[in-house]
């Protein structure tokens, strides 16, 4: 089911919070997880291997989301 978006309606993001929920987010960050662990040669496949990785993306997007927030005044 697609939701569409008005950026000019108010109730949008009301809308879109109900829509997704928490378990999505848990569904996807555990996806994220299972395709860096398949990305990576077997000899680094381990849980401080993974674990590396995943916080080094997550925080890289997250300095990124910070920068383009600040130059985008989001």
């Amino acid at each position: 089911m697609e939701i569409p978006i008005n950026h000019e309606d108010p109730d949008a993001g009301a809308r879109m919070r109900a829509f997704f929920s928490p378990q999505q987010v848990d569904q996807l960050v555990r996806q994220a997880i299972q395709f860096c662990w398949m990305s990576l040669p077997p000899e680094r496949q381990n849980a401080d291997e993974i674990e590396k990785q995943i916080r080094r993306v997550v925080d890289r997007a997250l300095k990124d989301f910070r920068d383009d927030s600040e130059q985008f005044k989001r």
